[in-house]
């Protein structure tokens, strides 16, 4: 670590991942006492992410303490293709990014974090992708005094954080109609939900696993849900997860046999159903699965007390049923005055990639993966 001190805050760079793992409960205190974290930024995830998917060096993990309690902190790393830049840890499998500030302390918190990334990006520019509107990276944005640009990401479809029958009661004409006889027809099956505690959560993954892909048997799935390395980082992190509250699992079983699993992430306002996986059998039986699994998680948002239930990125027609608000995530790019040049390439670099997937969105509509391989996200509509 280096630590540079000014006003009675002092602000230190992470680079040693074993300094990072030692950080789980000042961390995860942290998150508790922001006002915008997402469970993306857990430190259960976020370590559990570096195990799977980070390399060797590539740390660069921001910390600000005031007296030794730590008030700010944004987990980014290193990368050199296709130029150095600075990019937020999850990587690909996580759908938000966001710095965490004490709540109480934000403005100091912000501060110094923007001193010390002006140190830590002398020679790169900052690339941070999928911030949503409300972040508090958006504080550090505006303050940033150095090349600065918003970019757009990717869209997100919201929704309040309601039980689905309080919702659906409310909804007139055949869209109503239509969505109660969905729910009906799930009860009437007898479809049983249970959740998973904390120790069931390892066999619940592989089930979880096993059922998405049966799922897009025969269509594009994302091949990075088939890896060792995620499902490895799965049952890492969401087993600590559901035990701090920050994860929920849930099994649909019909006379005894799971039928499909559901894996929600959760923190501060926001709950977001994350990865399903389904029995194709449940198509035969006419049952909508997006509906089934919907009623769940915003069940488990409402039981949380949370304010939004995610649809978490994409924004495919099924999930325009329900009425939800379109909500674009952005990219913010950050550099030195004097490297604004760089960050005007990366600038041109963005669209170009933006305007290949969109061609190749045109011409192949089917083509999932290539849109993957393009953007460099995951395949949107998990």
């Amino acid at each position: 670590m280096t630590a540079h001190r000014a006003g009675g805050l002092s602000v230190t760079l992470c680079r040693d991942f074993r300094e990072f793992g030692a950080l789980a409960g000042e961390w995860d205190a942290l998150h508790r006492r922001c006002a915008t974290p997402t469970p993306f930024q857990s430190h259960a995830w976020l370590h559990s992410w570096w195990i799977s998917y980070g390399q060797e060096g590539r740390l660069r993990v921001l910390l600000v303490r005031r007296a030794g309690r730590l008030i700010g902190a944004a987990p980014l790393m290193l990368v050199h293709r296709p130029m150095p830049l600075l990019v937020p840890m999850g990587g690909a499998v996580s759908d938000f990014f966001d710095i965490l500030l004490d709540q109480e302390e934000a403005g100091y918190a912000v501060g110094a974090l923007g001193r010390g990334l002006d140190r830590a990006a002398r020679h790169t520019v900052v690339d941070l992708r999928e911030v949503r509107p409300d972040a508090s990276a958006q504080l550090l944005f505006g303050r940033w005094p150095g090349a600065r640009s918003r970019l757009t990401d990717s869209t997100c479809m919201e929704l309040p954080a309601e039980p689905l029958d309080d919702r659906v009661a409310r909804l007139t004409g055949s869209r109503g109609q239509r969505l109660r006889s969905k729910l009906r027809k799930v009860d009437a099956l007898g479809i049983e939900v249970h959740r998973i505690p904390q120790d069931g959560v390892p066999a619940a993954i592989g089930t979880l696993l096993r059922l998405h892909e049966r799922q897009w048997e025969g269509r594009t799935v994302n091949p990075e849900h088939l890896r060792a390395r995620f499902s490895d980082h799965l049952i890492r992190s969401v087993g600590r997860m559901v035990g701090d509250g920050t994860a929920a699992m849930a099994e649909f079983r019909l006379n005894g046999e799971v039928v499909a699993s559901n894996l929600s992430l959760q923190s501060g306002r926001l709950t977001g159903g994350y990865l399903y996986g389904a029995d194709p059998a449940l198509r035969e039986k006419k049952v909508d699965v997006s509906t089934m699994l919907l009623r769940e998680v915003a069940q488990q948002a409402s039981d949380g007390g949370r304010a939004v239930l995610s649809l978490l990125r994409g924004a495919e027609s099924y999930k325009n049923h329900w009425g939800p608000v379109p909500v674009v995530n952005q990219r913010l790019l950050l550099a030195r005055p004097g490297l604004e040049p760089l960050l005007r390439l990366r600038e041109s670099q963005v669209a170009v990639r933006e305007r290949a997937v969109e061609t190749v969105k045109a011409r192949f509509p089917g083509a999932r993966d290539w849109h993957e391989r393009l953007s460099g996200l995951p395949m949107i509509g998990r």
